[in-house]
């Protein structure tokens, strides 16, 4: 979890984005790995690292099980007597499950057992990735839940009820809140005890394309990373490459076109809430203020609502500056790469923060944080605000903003002049005026000292679309979440641009304009 591992791709598009239901017969473990001369000579009892499969459900049209392969690391205090909690990890999107004992010291010499599992279509294990699909993916970590729940060294809670934690980022966040949300679809109670989700999404139909706008970089990107295993099912390649080419989340309306909406539907915690369901255990959010594919907005929203009232009391939510990072150069932003916040709250890296949480939410340990039921957003000038609230309560009229249809440089229109601190959501209200179909334009918060040098907070925007012509049309346009203070001598602004890299190819159809007048930009001022 080294923050540079997160700060680009999860470490590369190798690791880029960084599962659980019924009836599964997992397959017997692999013999133990053998120790090394230096472990056999140790005074303290040796680790054990012991590689399996087990068989889980068939590939859509198939009969045969898929192998789903892991890596099982059982600490050598760990016996039939000293019973011990599990954390499970897995990877990031194109990656690759934990193979070896450095890479999972940290969690072993703090005491923990780690099962780390190549998710289906990726490293080992077979199929095709369905994307965290309750049907698919969500089946093959139930039966990883199953395999733990045999374990006579691993903690229960009950029959079928191991003590387990979760970790992992991007994909490895998005196998999280599956895992959890589906046990409790299938057994009624909270088989997880723990998670920590870093850099994932609430809703991957707005991540990849907000306001049905694609994120056509992380599209293909994305794509790419996927080829050398052919982890994706057919029809996904050719409907990521659709939507980078025609400048639309393709739905299934234009006649032979895919339909990724509904392919994208039941993958994440979004629907799982629809469905009726909270998770009621503690939660140790990690996004990326400067993620450009699952911004902050998304972790603030599975905050909000896929955790009960209860969890969020037990819960700490932070961000740092890092994730799913590509250059900001149109509109331009900054490089930033730090934790403040694991900093402030437990004077290390996200992984001290990681355990030290973890040890209160699976062993009952003392509470030594602090910032319990309180986002923590890192900032870029590498300090970390913490707020009880991200809602916007405060309210600036800031009059008319214009931006060309199709070309032109970003614009900047002053809000409020430092010193002044934002943290969590912001949105503007306006009356929207376009003149052309299919309009599109994007918005963001910067700062500088003036509008020719205002740059993005935190790399971020995000688009408006008027599929049709409007005159004077009432209109919401979200803004991305951000944290940070702006100085006295600068100012916030609002920047409008008719283009962004993060969308390329997804400006406006047709040669024309976007105004806005009446602007009100609605911030979480502190």
């Amino acid at each position: 979890m080294r923050r540079s591992t997160r700060a680009v791709l999860a470490a590369g598009l190798g690791t880029v984005l960084a599962a659980t239901s019924l009836g599964l017969v997992p397959a017997a473990p692999a013999a133990p790995a053998a120790q090394s001369s230096e472990t056999a000579r140790s005074s303290k009892p040796a680790d054990v690292v012991t590689d399996g499969c087990l068989e889980s459900v068939p590939e859509p049209g198939t009969t045969e099980p898929v192998q789903i392969c892991y890596t099982l690391f059982q600490p050598g205090i760990a016996t039939g007597r000293t019973k011990v909690p599990l954390v499970f990890q897995s990877h990031g999107w194109g990656g690759s499950r934990w193979t070896t004992r450095e890479e999972a010291a940290r969690f072993l010499d703090a005491g923990y057992g780690v099962l780390s599992f190549d998710q289906r279509g990726f490293g080992e294990s077979g199929g095709k990735a369905h994307v965290e699909n309750p049907d698919f993916e969500g089946k093959d970590v139930r039966a990883l839940v199953e395999l733990v729940s045999e374990l006579p060294w691993v903690l229960q809670d009950g029959p079928g009820d191991p003590r387990i934690g979760a970790i992992g980022g991007s994909y490895g966040g998005g196998y999280q809140f599956l895992m959890a949300f589906e046990e409790i679809r299938a057994t009624g109670r909270q088989v997880v005890d723990a998670l920590v989700p870093e850099i994932t999404w609430h809703d991957l139909n707005e991540s990849l394309a907000p306001s049905d706008t694609v994120r056509t970089e992380w599209a293909l990107l994305l794509s790419a990373a996927s080829l050398p295993s052919q982890a994706l099912p057919e029809n996904v390649y050719k409907a990521l490459v659709e939507g980078a080419a025609l400048g639309t989340w393709p739905d299934g309306s234009v006649p032979g076109t895919e339909d990724m909406r509904t392919f994208m539907e039941k993958n994440g915690p979004k629907w799982q809430v629809a469905q009726g369901a909270r998770i009621d255990v503690p939660v140790l959010f990690g996004q990326g203020t400067t993620d450009t594919l699952f911004p902050l907005e998304q972790a603030i929203r599975n905050w909000d609502v896929a955790l009960t009232k209860r969890a969020r009391k037990r819960s700490i939510f932070t961000a740092y500056n890092g994730g799913h990072v590509l250059p900001a150069v149109l509109p331009s932003g900054v490089s930033v790469d730090s934790d403040p916040c694991a900093r402030k709250l437990a004077d290390g890296d996200f992984t001290d923060l990681t355990l030290r949480f973890l040890d209160r939410a699976l062993r009952g340990g003392p509470k030594t944080l602090r910032g319990y039921g309180r986002f923590h957003l890192a900032t870029p000038g590498d300090t970390c605000v913490t707020t009880r609230s991200v809602r916007p309560r405060t309210e600036v009229p800031i009059g008319a903003v214009a931006t060309a249809a199709t070309a032109g440089a970003p614009t900047a229109t002053e809000i409020a002049a430092g010193p002044l601190t934002i943290a969590g959501n912001s949105h503007l209200t306006a009356l929207a005026t376009t003149l052309g179909a299919d309009s599109r334009a994007f918005y963001g918060l910067a700062v500088g000292t003036s509008p020719a040098d205002a740059a993005l907070v935190q790399n971020n925007v995000l688009p408006f679309r008027a599929e049709l012509p409007l005159v004077g049309e009432e209109v919401r346009i979200d803004l991305p979440a951000v944290g940070v203070e702006v100085p006295e001598g600068q100012s916030l602004f609002l920047l409008a641009s008719p283009l962004s890299d993060t969308f390329v190819g997804m400006g406006s159809r047709t040669s024309a304009a976007v105004l806005l007048e009446d602007v009100v930009v609605h911030l979480p001022l502190r």
